[in-house]
């Protein structure tokens, strides 16, 4: 759900108290640390790294705590054995939700998600019990600002021509959506027309949203805010509609 990813978590952060710009500093070491890791730590030939390292300067986290990343990433310094989890469940009045977790201690983790899940009106699902709802998606956003300048209609359809899906205009963003597999494709085209991309990443993207009260979806909105503030948690999506 556009709304509901990183990006909106970092933009939330800017500005935020010490304790929860940690938390958030902790979240994008260790997405740094996973990608590094699986695919080497040269952002160059990593574009996993790439976009974890971009979305870390976004926050403002210092340098040094990249680097030490990407080096307990690649093994060059100890660091604790970090994982990538995927839990899947329901929020409030049944709203569909997988949960990106990173972390070193998968018991602690998935009980910490049950937990919390069940403390907010929801309740913890098993496999494929929401995922097929969602479908995985190249996201990439631009700020409109940035964009005053260009013809709209022939950017849009510059954009489709270097293999985008679908185009959505916000008030503040163009929120561009490719197949998995083009997403660093569009993105590099994207940049060699000279324009800045603010976000690029992969996400769960819901296939049908649905409309909730406004009782519902506020109880759904403090789940987030939850989920936004614990270390494990590195991403979530859901169904609800905006």
């Amino acid at each position: 759900m556009s709304g509901h990813s990183k990006w909106a978590t970092i933009k939330r952060t800017k500005g935020a108290a010490d304790a929860k710009r940690a938390s958030l500093f902790t979240k994008l070491a260790r997405s740094i640390t996973v990608a590094a890791k699986e695919k080497g730590g040269d952002p160059e030939t990593n574009f996993s790294l790439r976009l974890a390292i971009e979305k870390a300067k976004s926050a403002n986290m210092p340098k040094d705590n990249i680097e030490r990343a990407i080096k307990r990433g690649t093994g060059e310094i100890q660091g604790e054995e970090i994982e990538e989890i995927f839990y899947e469940g329901f929020g409030p009045g049944g709203t569909a939700l997988i949960i990106k977790a990173l972390t070193d201690n998968r018991n602690r983790t998935s009980q910490s998600m049950k937990h919390l899940l069940s403390k907010y009106g929801g309740s913890l699902g098993g496999p494929n019990s929401v995922m097929w709802q969602f479908e995985q998606k190249g996201v990439i956003r631009l700020g409109s600002d940035k964009l005053a300048d260009k013809n709209p209609e022939e950017l849009e359809l510059t954009i489709i021509d270097l293999g985008a899906q679908d185009i959505k205009k916000e008030s503040d963003y163009w929120v561009i959506y490719t197949k998995v597999e083009d997403l660093q494709k569009v993105n590099k085209g994207i940049e060699d027309l000279g324009l800045e991309v603010e976000y690029a990443d992969l996400e769960y993207i819901a296939k049908e949203k649905i409309k909730v009260s406004p009782e519902i979806k506020e109880k759904n909105q403090k789940l987030f805010g939850a989920l936004d503030e614990d270390e494990d948690v590195d991403d979530y999506y859901t169904n609800l509609q905006e």
